[in-house]
């Protein structure tokens, strides 16, 4: 304790979360990659620091000693919502969603009502807060809610038909998936519940900072989440979603496209493209002499995959090769080799391929070799 302040536990965690918050969001914006979605992951982290810093310093009693920091308006958590639709949307396009001042209306009016009622004097602030303050916060708090909700299944239906135009563009497909993005929109939407329950239950019968503090922890866990993931993804170029959008194919003749596809995929296989770990639609179509519209269709009508598990098909191939023909060198080289990005999606294109790990196939294959041995 010092001079009337109280730096327990609670104290202590809140204090790291908004430390590491403010250092990542500070050092957001130079990263060159990204830069508005960055921006916009840095503002949001920034509101979240927000969000918990009046627990903070409630807790280690800042407005007991000092007075005028009551009903400061330092948490706004009505931009939270917005602020996390406009990053998934800045990280997938390039650019902010159309009329985005239209999101920031609500967060604005309220950031205003209370700064307003900050201002008044002391014991106006009282009156005021006795007579509006509780039922402000408990709207505002059901309205994020609410935001979190309707802005969480927009995010995910844009990532999901983000994902889905990367596996048919893209053979690296994997590495721009951004599931840890999905996994933190998610978990807003997971938490809504027990944040209903909260902000009903206080509405009802207040309950406190220390009967709150679970609340703020999953805030802090999810806001800590997010900041450390955007963090690790910040210098990665993103494709933009407009890039990937399909061209419409002009009218055609019939073909025999499983056939074709056939012949191209024995293309594809002899000359060694899949390894090319950049790979895309476009660059194959071109090196085939044709058109990405005939090249998808060719892939998903004709061999029934799309572009991303094709290619990737072909890497697993060279792989199992490989281990067929006795290569000791280790996995994850291999997988390089053979174009893959990472040994996450390697596995997971194997497993989808062969039906195991990529290590249980190894020991199948040396079992099998050593049996065909003949016994001297």
């Amino acid at each position: 304790m010092l001079d009337g302040l109280v730096f327990g536990w609670r104290t202590a965690i809140l204090t790291v979360v908004i430390a590491q918050l403010l250092a990542i969001a500070a050092a957001l914006p130079r990263v060159l990659a990204n830069r508005r979605a960055n921006r916009t992951l840095a503002v949001l982290l920034l509101v979240l620091a927000g969000v918990l810093t009046p627990w903070l310093i409630g807790f280690a009693g800042f407005y007991d000693r000092w007075r005028w920091l009551t009903f400061a308006p330092l948490a706004h958590p009505l931009a939270v919502a917005p602020l996390l639709w406009c990053y998934v949307h800045a990280l997938v396009s390039g650019r902010c969603p159309a009329r985005a001042w239209r999101h920031a209306v609500v967060p604005g009016t309220y950031a205003v009502f209370m700064t307003a009622g900050f201002l008044l004097p002391m014991p106006a602030k009282q009156a005021w807060a006795d007579r509006v303050l509780d039922g402000a916060t408990d709207v505002a708090w059901l309205g994020t809610a609410a935001g979190l909700a309707g802005y969480g299944l927009l995010g995910l239906r844009l990532l999901t038909r983000y994902r889905t135009l990367l596996a048919a563009q893209r053979s690296d497909d994997q590495r721009y998936a951004a599931r840890w993005l999905s996994r933190a929109v998610g978990a807003t939407l997971a938490l809504l519940p027990v944040f209903a329950i909260y902000a009903v239950w206080n509405a009802l019968a207040p309950l406190g900072y220390v009967a709150l503090m679970g609340l703020h922890l999953a805030i802090a866990a999810f806001a800590l989440y997010l900041a450390v993931e955007g963090w690790r993804h910040a210098a990665l170029r993103f494709p933009p979603i407009d890039a990937l959008e399909p061209v419409p194919a002009p009218a055609a003749p019939a073909r025999d496209w499983r056939a074709q596809g056939e012949a191209w995929a024995a293309t594809v296989r002899a000359q060694g493209w899949a390894a090319d770990a950049d790979l895309s639609l476009p660059v194959l179509a071109r090196r085939l002499g044709t058109n990405t519209a005939h090249l998808s269709r060719a892939l998903n009508d004709g061999l029934g995959i799309g572009f991303s598990a094709f290619v990737n098909g072909l890497r697993c191939e060279a792989v199992a090769a490989a281990i067929d023909a006795g290569a000791r060198a280790d996995l994850l080289t291999m997988a390089l080799d053979a174009g893959f990005s990472s040994k996450a999606s390697f596995n997971r294109a194997f497993q989808a391929r062969y039906g195991m790990t990529p290590s249980a196939y190894r020991r199948t294959s040396q079992i099998m070799n050593n049996g065909a041995e003949p016994s001297k």
